[in-house]
């Protein structure tokens, strides 16, 4: 079962960015990840606007994941808290730190210099691997 919604008339009117976030999973079994359906969203919303993802964001890997397939921009929100909750300010510096390194290692990975080098082809979705 998938739970989706994306208003178009929030394109049409201009809207600077659409978020593609899933914080019912928690809450309704079944419900596609954030980065599942971020793909789709991509390709409905085109260049019209910016397209951010949210949810299960836990390493720079996943960052990079969501630059590969579409994303504008990521949002982190648990991982900080939980940084800052341990270790204040130094624990938000090391987190983010962790994930640029993490960044920087999956485009080494990759052979891309640059994050608009980035595309799809850095990745492999399930669907392109069950074919």
């Amino acid at each position: 079962m998938l739970l989706t919604s994306l208003n178009p008339a929030a394109v049409a009117a201009g809207a600077d960015a659409v978020i593609v976030s899933n914080h019912g999973g928690r809450q309704l079994d079944g419900v596609a990840s954030s980065i599942s359906v971020l793909p789709q969203v991509v390709e409905r919303v085109g260049d019209k606007t910016e397209v951010l993802m949210d949810g299960g964001v836990r390493s720079g890997l996943d960052v990079f994941r969501a630059r590969a397939l579409g994303a504008t921009g990521v949002l982190i929100g648990r991982s900080w808290a939980f940084a800052v909750a341990a270790r204040g300010e130094a624990g938000v510096a090391g987190l983010l730190n962790a994930y640029r390194n993490e960044f920087k290692s999956a485009m080494a990975l990759c052979g891309v210099t640059k994050v608009s080098d980035i595309t799809g082809d850095c990745v492999t979705t399930s669907d392109a691997a069950q074919r």
